[in-house]
C-alpha cells in the first residue's frame, strides 16, 4: 500500500530534482486530453506527455458530460486570462477512451449513469456506454456541436489496456466555426 509518508518523500525528491519552475499555466503543447480515471490509462504517461505540455481533464469513462463542458468552459478562461503564455496554433483536444473501462460494468445502472450524462434512461443508447470506438465518436461529436470556435481541433483515440497501443478512431479535424 502506498502511503502519505511514501507521497511525500517521493514529492521531496521531485521538488529537489524535477520540479519545473518555468511552466506556464498555458499547456506548452497546446494539447487538452480528456481520458478516463482508471489508473491503468493515465494520459501523460500512455501518450508520453512531458510535465507541462497538456491540460489533462479525468473523469468516469473519460467521457464528454455536461460537468466536461462547464470544466472546459472555465478553463479556456483561465486560458484567455493568461492569453501571453499560449502558443500559437490551434488546441488539440484529444478523446481518449479506452478497452475494458469500468464503464462496462455500470451498464447495470442505468439511472446512475442517466445522472452521469445529465439524461434520461431512453436515450443512454446514443451515449454507447459499453464501447469505446462508439463512445469516441459520440463523444467528439459532443464536442462539435458544444464548441464552435475558430482554434480547436479535436481528435478521438482508443486505448487497448493488453497490448498498449493506441488507435486513432477519429483523426484530428477541426470543430465548426458559428
Amino acid at each position: 500500500m502506498t502511503t502519505v509518508g511514501d507521497l511525500t518523500a517521493r514529492n521531496a525528491s521531485f521538488a529537489s530534482a524535477g520540479f519545473e519552475r518555468d511552466l506556464t499555466i498555458n499547456p506548452g503543447g497546446n494539447v487538452m486530453v480528456i481520458g478516463c480515471v482508471d489508473p491503468r490509462v493515465d494520459p501523460g504517461h500512455v501518450l508520453g506527455l512531458a510535465n507541462g505540455e497538456a491540460a489533462i481533464i479525468r473523469n468516469v469513462g473519460g467521457r464528454v458530460t455536461p460537468a466536461t463542458l462547464r470544466t472546459m468552459a472555465m478553463l479556456s478562461k483561465v486560458g484567455q486570462a493568461n492569453a501571453e503564455t499560449r502558443r500559437p496554433g490551434p488546441l488539440n483536444l484529444v478523446l481518449l477512451h479506452h478497452t475494458d473501462c469500468g464503464m462496462n460494468d455500470l451498464a447495470a445502472f442505468p439511472g446512475l449513469l442517466a445522472e452521469y450524462f445529465e439524461t434520461t434512461v431512453d436515450e443512454l443508447d446514443a451515449k454507447s456506454v459499453t464501447d469505446p470506438v462508439g463512445s469516441v465518436r459520440t463523444d467528439v461529436e459532443v464536442i462539435r456541436q458544444s464548441i464552435h470556435a475558430p482554434d480547436y481541433l479535436v481528435s478521438g483515440l482508443v486505448y487497448d489496456v493488453r497490448t498498449g497501443a493506441v488507435e486513432v478512431v477519429v483523426p484530428p479535424t477541426q470543430v465548426p466555426i458559428d
